[in-house]
């Protein structure tokens, strides 16, 4: 392992050889994840998660076909359906929607876990560890999480997340000059501190503008610290701080072909008298960031008006791997 900041581990290299006879030999493995050893020999982990990463990475190392993992839901659902009570289990996905997914709030599978299994294209199936034998055949099918060029049908939207663990903060009246924006999230990347939606307004004649950002809620105190350390410097006039917020986001690779899935989200949003604080988008993703407590109401009026309830005539099927 190459190691960092504790608990935040990554993978160089797996010593699979020992592994691979045993399993030839037809006997059954048990592998710790989560953990390694590092260059000078001390044992490290990978963090939240690194579980899931040890198992893609092992998959990967052995040419497996797929990688099971086994979790305490039956797989992945179109949104959390202890918000929804009409969340529907996805038969099929690809990497790139379930990272997104992923790292919006959804926790089924762990961000690092995905993205491993995207760039090495391991597919993953998540499944049910506490379903019975006799459990309905499609019940126990899981999730597959695979690349796009398996799914044969590309739902518009496949998902929304959702996550109340965010913290806004925004520099107020900050000189609008080159540097600034570098130093402060020079300073956050230096500390190891994810910055998410970002948003800088258009300079005002008085030469000032307001910086806003998100970071994840229990990195808030350390981000406000290190901000206020360079109030002097960077001559903001005042560090205004909300923990009071949520994000929802809307995920799927059908939003590459079609137009109009933003413009939806936000007439229902305008619809359900919910106020948008900052907007970020990606090629498959729009997130919006919401006072923390209009956050299951804009799950559920999302859910409904994508009609994630709702079976698609010719749901996603998976392509055999040649």
């Amino acid at each position: 392992l190459r190691t960092g900041r504790n608990g935040r581990a990554k993978i160089e290299h797996l010593r699979v050889r020992e592994l691979a006879a045993s399993l030839k030999a037809g006997e059954i493995a048990v592998v710790a994840g989560f953990q390694g050893v590092d260059a000078g020999g001390r044992i490290s982990t990978l963090g939240r998660g690194g579980s899931d990463i040890s198992a893609a990475a092992l998959a990967h190392a052995l040419k497996a076909e797929r990688c099971d993992i086994y979790t305490d839901v039956d797989g992945v659902y179109t949104t959390d359906p202890g918000l929804v009570r009409g969340a529907r289990r996805l038969t099929a996905l690809a990497h790139e929607e379930m990272l997104e997914l992923a790292s919006q709030g959804a926790q089924v599978l762990q961000t690092r876990a995905v993205g491993f299994a995207m760039a090495y294209n391991v597919p993953l199936r998540v499944c049910s560890s506490f379903l019975a034998p006799d459990a309905p055949r499609l019940s126990r099918a899981g999730t597959l999480v695979c690349s796009e060029e398996q799914i044969m049908e590309k739902s518009l939207v496949s998902g929304i997340a959702s996550s109340r663990a965010e913290a806004k903060l925004t520099l107020r009246d900050v000189p609008d000059r080159p540097g600034v924006a570098a130093s402060v999230f020079g300073a956050l990347a230096k500390a190891d501190i994810n910055v998410d939606m970002i948003v800088q307004n258009i300079g005002l004649d008085d030469g000032l503008t307001d910086m806003t950002f998100t970071v994840a809620r229990a990195d808030c105190a350390r981000a406000m610290r290190l901000v206020e350390a360079q109030k002097k410097r960077l001559g903001y006039r005042e560090l205004a701080v909300s923990r009071a917020v949520a994000k929802v986001s809307v995920v799927g690779i059908g939003m590459r072909a079609h137009a109009g899935v933003a413009q939806k989200m936000f007439a229902v949003l305008a619809r359900e008298k919910i106020n948008i604080q900052v907007i970020s988008t990606s090629e498959i993703k729009v997130s919006v960031l919401i006072a923390a407590a209009e956050a299951k109401r804009a799950v559920q009026a999302l859910h409904k008006a994508y009609r994630l309830d709702k079976a698609p005539r010719q749901r996603q099927t998976p392509r055999p791997r040649r």
